[in-house]
């Protein structure tokens, strides 16, 4: 399990097949701003490591989900999840992929927009 139900990463947690490399405002990536998806198969977890970023869920059937991710509350995305992220201020921010699903109520409420 990837999240405990208050939403805090549990500490013997998988370890991510993949991550990126820390990045910050200034590095923002293009691509990071436009839809875009995860692999099947893939977990994603986004990692503020300082300030927060702002993480839209897009459902074209249903209305977008908007969720800000912080140093205390990463964000979850599921396999092929249509997203995008960006920047709020000042932040640096990393993604880690993970083959294994992340089942807790945390990480699924956060995903429907649910709390």
């Amino acid at each position: 399990t990837l999240f405990r139900s208050s939403g805090e990463l549990c500490a013997a947690m998988p370890n991510p097949y993949r991550s990126t490399l820390g990045f910050d405002q200034t590095m923002w990536f293009a691509v990071l701003r436009g839809e875009h998806r995860t692999k099947t198969g893939t977990w994603g977890v986004i990692r503020a490591i300082e300030g927060a970023v702002l993480l839209r869920f897009l459902d074209r059937q249903t209305e977008t989900i908007v969720t800000i991710v912080t140093p205390e509350k990463p964000g979850l995305i599921l396999p092929e999840q249509p997203h995008s992220v960006a920047p709020i201020g000042r932040m640096r921010m990393q993604v880690d992929f993970y083959h294994e699903p992340a089942p807790a109520p945390m990480a699924r409420d956060q995903v429907t927009g649910r709390r």
